[in-house]
C-alpha cells in the first residue's frame, strides 16, 4: 500500500501523508463478523477516569478476527482485503469450502483469489498456518501463539514479523523485531510471512483534527499546570518542574522499574531487547 502526500494548500495539509488504500477491495465489513464497540471515555466500570486523554472519536464496528486458528485442516479462499479501524494492519475476509467466513490478519503479498490453509501438513507459503516445529529455520512468521490453543499474541500489527531462529528441546527460539529472543513451545501455531500494510509507519496525521477522529483528546504538559493539579506545576515564569519527572500522584516516570516479576513470561526470554 502506497503513501500520497497532499499539496500544501493549508497548514494542515503541508505535512500530511495518507495511505492510498490500493490494496483494499471491499469497503463495508461482513455484517455477521462485526459487533458494536462502545466508548469508555477512559472510565472504568465505576465511572472513574483511569486513562486521561480519551474521548470522542469516530464510531467503529469491531471486526471479529480469528486469532485462534479455529479452522485447522481446512482450505480457504481470500475473498476481500478490508480496512480495519481497530488496528494498524489490514484484514482479509476468507471463505472456507463449507461456506463459513472468517477474518484474518492480512499477510504481505496476499491477493484476492489466493487459497490459504491451516494445519500440520501445509505448504510453506505466505498466508498458510502451521505449528512452529514444521516451519524451517530463518522463516518469517506472524500471529504467533504464546501458548498452544490460546490464540495469536505476537506480531499482529502492520509490517510485523518474527524470525524462527532455532529449535531446541520442544521449544522454538523467536527473534523479535526489537532484537529480543523468546522461547515459544514448538506446537504453537503461526502464520507464514509478514503482516501487510508496511507503509502504516509513514503516515503523518498532519492536523489535530485527525487525532481527534481517533478518540484522542489534547493533553496539557505537567509544567504548565498549577501545583494543586500536578507536582511539577507552579513556579514563577517558565519552569522545568523543579524535580524529577513524575505522575500527577508523585510517582517517578523516568527510570523507575515497573515491570512485574512474571516468572512464566520472563523465564522464556533468552535475550533482552536491551
Amino acid at each position: 500500500m502506497g503513501i500520497k502526500k497532499l499539496k500544501a494548500s493549508s497548514p494542515a495539509t503541508r505535512w500530511t501523508a495518507k495511505l492510498t488504500f490500493e490494496e483494499i477491495t471491499k469497503t463495508k465489513p461482513e455484517k455477521a463478523l462485526t459487533k458494536s464497540l462502545g466508548k469508555t471515555g477512559g472510565r472504568n466500570n465505576r465511572g472513574r477516569k483511569t486513562v486521561s486523554g480519551r474521548g470522542g472519536g469516530h464510531k467503529r464496528l469491531y471486526r471479529m478476527v480469528d486469532f485462534r486458528y479455529s479452522r485447522k485442516g481446512a482450505k480457504a479462499l481470500v475473498e476481500a482485503v478490508e480496512y480495519d479501524p481497530n488496528r494498524s494492519a489490514n484484514i482479509a475476509l476468507v471463505r472456507y469450502e463449507d461456506g463459513d467466513k472468517k477474518y484474518i490478519i492480512s499477510p504481505l503479498g496476499i491477493r484476492v483469489g489466493t487459497v490459504i490453509e491451516s494445519g500440520p501438513d501445509v505448504k510453506i507459503e505466505t498466508g498458510n498456518s502451521t505449528e512452529l516445529k514444521n516451519i524451517p529455520l530463518g522463516s518469517t512468521v506472524h500471529c504467533v501463539e504464546l501458548d498452544p490453543g490460546r490464540g495469536a499474541k505476537i506480531a499482529r500489527s502492520a509490517g510485523m514479523g518474527v524470525i524462527v531462529a532455532a529449535k531446541d528441546a520442544g521449544n522454538v527460539h523467536l527473534r523479535m523485531p526489537s532484537g529480543e529472543i523468546r522461547l515459544v513451545k514448538e506446537n504453537c501455531y503461526a502464520t507464514i510471512g509478514r503482516v501487510g500494510n508496511l507503509d502504516h509507519e509513514n503516515v503523518v496525521l498532519g492536523k489535530a483534527g485527525r487525532t481527534r477522529y481517533k478518540g484522542r483528546r489534547p493533553k496539557s504538559r505537567a509544567v504548565v499546570k498549577n501545583p494543586v493539579d500536578h507536582p511539577m506545576g507552579g513556579g514563577e515564569g517558565k519552569s522545568s518542574g523543579g524535580r524529577h519527572p513524575s505522575t500527577p500522584w508523585g510517582k517517578i516516570t523516568k527510570g523507575l522499574k515497573t515491570r512485574r516479576k512474571k516468572k512464566a513470561s520472563s523465564s522464556k526470554i533468552i535475550k533482552r531487547r536491551k
